[in-house]
Order: C-alpha cells, then sequence, then structure tokens
C-alpha cells in the first residue's frame, strides 16, 4: 500500500444526500474538483431512489456511508428535510451506519466543498464537521 492510499484510507469519509441522483452526483464532483485535483478524501453520492425518482433511501445512504468508511469517521451533509429525517432514523437505529458517522449541520453545496477540501488535508472528523458548518457564515455580498 501506498503513502497514498494510507492516507485515504484514514481519511474522514464524505457522503451527499440530495433528493435528486444527478445533483448530489454533480455536488460530489464539484467538491473533489475544488479539493485540488489529487487524491482526495473518499466521497459517495445518496441521491434519489432506488428506481431513479425524486427522494431518500436509507439503504442508499448506508451503502455510501459504508463505501466511504475508512475508520476516520463518516460526514454527512443533506438537502432537504425528510433526507435529515432519513439519516437521524439511520443514526437512531445504530447499526446501520459505520460506528463513527456524523449528521452535519451545513449548507449542501458549500458546506461539501469545504467538507471534503478539509477531510482531503487530512483533518479528523471534528474538525471536517467545523469546516462544514462554518459555510453557513459565508457571506456572498
Amino acid at each position: 500500500m501506498s503513502a497514498a492510499q494510507g492516507k485515504e484510507d484514514k481519511a474522514v469519509g464524505i457522503v451527499l444526500v440530495s433528493h435528486s441522483k444527478k445533483v448530489a452526483e454533480s455536488v460530489a464532483r464539484l467538491a473533489q474538483g475544488l479539493a485540488g485535483g489529487g487524491t482526495t478524501a473518499p466521497v459517495a453520492a445518496a441521491g434519489g431512489t432506488e428506481d431513479g425518482g425524486l427522494g431518500t433511501s436509507a439503504e442508499l445512504i448506508a451503502a455510501a456511508a459504508a463505501r466511504v468508511d475508512g475508520g476516520a469517521g463518516v460526514a454527512v451533509l443533506v438537502d432537504l428535510g425528510s433526507a435529515v429525517l432519513t439519516v437521524k432514523a439511520l443514526l437512531a437505529e445504530g447499526d446501520e451506519l459505520p460506528a463513527a458517522t456524523r449528521l452535519v449541520d451545513a449548507p449542501f453545496v458549500e458546506g461539501a466543498v469545504a467538507a471534503v477540501v478539509s477531510a482531503s488535508a487530512g483533518a479528523d472528523l471534528d474538525a471536517v464537521v467545523a469546516a462544514a458548518s462554518e459555510a453557513y457564515a459565508y457571506r456572498k455580498v
């Protein structure tokens, strides 16, 4: 295993949950692209339902979290209300998501970028959550 693989294995994983598969995948690509283009933290999109419709899927979210879990924790960012409820239900069940999984209160796009950038730089789960949450303070004017 190379040093880069070892670093990636220990990076905080990021799951992006949207009601739309295309939105989740696009935000994931944007965040990874803005993270510097090199090796980024593992990111998985969990958008829509299993049949390709709009909505959220506990199964897709759990599978995405399992894919990005390298042992350093998983940060989950969501777009809208029912996505929050789905992730909260999975966390309450206790065995559907990796043990160190956190639902992040952050704006979806800006928070995703901040989370991926900080996780890719080697930040721990608390720092990734803080960076994403701080995105609420980004001023556009």
